[in-house]
């Protein structure tokens, strides 16, 4: 497929327009933020969402199909979040407080780079591993869980253990973990009656929720003078080398196309709900401006304009 053609339908679909146009609105001064009160509902919806297809999914998968992936996505939560903290330390010139701040975002996932990812490789038929959804929950914590370890080896005064415990028990994890319970016990058959909710109403709220992040993305590009120049750098180049040792692994895994484009893209994404939650707690030092900055206002719109059919072209060529 050329890459091309790849990126302009994952530019002409109803989210990622929705995430441009807020995005763009914002930063003309229009006001185009949702209700307070809907943002956490839709986030719940789309993670729950994202479980139960997971869970219906490991009904239907083998523990022989399981290990290898599973220890890729080990893998790319320790490697990952290693590149992030040795560019940000020295490219970068941050101190080890703040690098390992970014080395958490970094080493983490973001759930809706995720879900996006997902929504263009079903509108393109490519199939992918239904147990992806488990691979996320595994990435979202080892990437913070060694970014904290480098904190608290390098420098003093690291809560590592409040905030390990802020992830592993953060409703990200939990509506997830629920939803891949409820997935694998209840199974696809019995869960149809809920298709309509959890599949037909999926791209809607996802289109809805990327509205937001848009407008929340506009404003901290704001912050690109604050950051600097090398740090809104490093927030592309990062990524890229990310999603490339994350598609080498996926594919020694011996994953599919879509597979192995899945993994390019977890290794890829920065985490900016699940790692701010934990770094607030373990590195209250560590700077908001710098490390949101990066993650939602740089990575993440890059990622889902240009990355996702980045790392879908690098799937097919390494498959």
């Amino acid at each position: 497929m050329i890459f091309a053609s790849i990126l302009i339908d994952n530019i002409l679909t109803a989210p990622v327009i929705a995430f441009v146009v807020a995005l763009i609105a914002t930063l003309l001064r229009f006001d185009l933020r949702i209700p307070d009160a809907l943002y956490p509902i839709l986030s719940t919806f789309l993670l729950l969402a994202i479980g139960v297809k997971g869970g219906k999914a490991l009904t239907v998968s083998s523990p022989a199909e399981l290990w290898k992936p599973l220890l890729a996505a080990l893998a790319i939560g320790i490697i990952t979040p290693l590149i992030a903290y040795s560019l940000f330390r020295k490219v970068g010139n941050l101190d080890i407080t703040n690098a390992a701040a970014l080395a958490a975002h970094y080493g983490s996932v973001s759930a809706v780079t995720f879900t996006v990812l997902l929504s263009t490789l079903d509108s393109h038929g490519i199939t992918y591993e239904g147990f992806v959804s488990g691979l996320l929950a595994v990435l979202e914590i080892v990437g913070i869980v060694v970014a904290l370890f480098l904190a608290s080896k390098f420098s003093a005064g690291t809560d590592w253990k409040s905030g390990l415990s802020e992830v592993v028990r953060g409703k990200s994890i939990a509506f997830l973990v629920a939803g891949l319970l409820i997935g694998a016990i209840v199974g696809p058959d019995r869960l149809a009656p809920t298709d309509p909710l959890f599949v037909g109403l999926f791209s809607g709220a996802l289109t809805i929720f990327l509205i937001e992040l848009g407008a929340i993305a506009a404003n901290r590009l704001r912050d690109f003078n604050g950051a600097g120049i090398r740090i809104v750098t490093l927030g592309i180049v990062v990524p890229l080398l990310n999603g490339i040792v994350g598609a080498v692994f996926g594919s020694a895994a011996g994953m599919s196309v879509g597979g192995i484009a899945v993994m390019a893209t977890l290794a890829a994404s920065a985490s900016y709900i699940a790692a701010p939650a934990a770094i607030r707690i373990a590195l209250p030092d560590a700077s908001p401006g710098i490390y949101v900055t990066a993650s939602l206002g740089i990575t993440f719109p890059f990622n889902l304009i240009i990355g996702i059919p980045l790392y879908i072209k690098i799937a097919e060529l390494i498959a």
